[in-house]
């Protein structure tokens, strides 16, 4: 049998990766978190200012989709929205401390994650790694940035 092609395990190893991360934020109290919050968050902690327009362009879905994520989101107390500070119109989503907490969290796996692989392969060939992913992102994109976004 032919070993996988490597963007499929790309996928793979990301797919393990966050099964591991959301069975950890679980046990950790976080077990209303579904994958696509992530990407929210993501995007969230990153932009101070974010509308729902910003998150729905972000995340590839209509804005009415992005307001109803932001609904869940702020019902289960991860954001809120306060007023935009110049649009009337607009309302500015921020994370809470249960937000930053439930991302300190995932940055702690993801860290505790790298760690493990270095035991595993070593650190220089995961430093290798990591730049050579760098350096097919940037091929395949043709240098232009990539938001991280769910394939929907």
């Amino acid at each position: 049998m032919a070993a996988p092609e490597i963007p499929a395990l790309l996928a793979m190893a990301f797919r393990v990766i966050m099964d591991h991360v959301h069975a950890s934020l679980a046990v950790d109290g976080f077990d209303d978190v579904r994958p696509a919050h992530g990407f929210a968050f993501q995007y969230l902690s990153t932009h101070s200012q974010a509308t729902a327009v910003e998150l729905g362009h972000h995340l590839g879905v209509t804005k009415q989709a992005a307001v109803q994520l932001v609904d869940e989101l702020q019902h289960l107390g991860y954001v809120q929205r306060v007023p935009h500070p110049v649009d009337r119109r607009s309302r500015v989503i921020m994370l809470t401390p249960r937000g930053w907490a439930c991302i300190q969290r995932v940055v702690n796996l993801w860290q505790d994650t790298e760690i493990r692989w270095g035991e595993l392969i070593g650190r220089e060939r995961l430093n290798g790694l990591r730049q050579d992913l760098v350096t097919l992102i940037v091929d395949c994109s043709g240098g232009q940035p990539v938001a991280l976004r769910p394939v929907w």
